[in-house]
């Protein structure tokens, strides 16, 4: 079985021959360039770095001011998690608890499922299935890049009535969702399961 490899677009089973330093095996029918044990630690690592980056991002993100908002004269800030608590300690139960699970809880879990399917690795080999596919899933469910667009939204509705300024973690925030996507584009879920072939 050593040296047998499917491809992952379209299942073809190959016969890798051993590769020289900077070469890439390539699929005989769709083109698609196989994993090899090289471009699986280039993809876990680039994957990583970018989840890694992500993850550091992530708490000023939330915890910092993202927003200074002055009307008649009256300055306010507010965090993402402070907005959380304002929805919820205001009574809106529905919207704020929606607003914590996929702005906050979600994307937070995608992260840790990516660094732990790319650099920590400390769950065992059976259960990469299972964190593959909640990786995937909670992927689908983060809306930290649609939090995003509403702010920009916001902001450009609102600007003529109310007057904004970006709050230090407005950066941090931008920069966690293009390091998140990042790390979901270069990660490679073919790659984690190399080490068991």
């Amino acid at each position: 079985m050593n040296g047998l490899k499917a491809c992952h677009c379209c299942g073809l089973i190959h016969r890798l021959p051993t590769l020289a330093s900077g070469t890439r095996a390539v699929c005989t029918r769709c083109g698609a360039g196989m994993v090899t044990p090289a471009g699986r630690l280039k993809s876990a690592s680039r994957t990583a770095a970018a989840a890694l980056a992500a993850f550091v991002l992530f708490w000023p993100a939330v915890l910092l001011p993202v927003l200074e908002v002055e009307r008649l004269g009256v300055r306010t800030q507010s965090s993402i998690l402070g907005g959380i608590v304002e929805l919820l300690s205001g009574g809106s139960w529905f919207v704020g608890v929606v607003v914590l699970v996929f702005s906050i809880v979600f994307p937070l879990a995608k992260m840790v499922t990516l660094l732990e399917l790319s650099l920590l690795e400390l769950l065992e080999r059976r259960h990469k299935a299972f964190t593959l596919r909640l990786a995937e899933q909670l992927g689908r469910w983060s809306m930290m890049d649609v939090m995003l667009l509403a702010l920009l939204v916001m902001l450009v509705k609102l600007g003529s009535l109310v007057e904004f300024h970006l709050g230090p973690a407005a950066i941090a925030f931008v920069l966690c969702v293009v390091m998140s996507m990042i790390a979901s584009l270069v990660f490679d879920p073919h790659a984690i399961w190399e080490d068991d072939a």
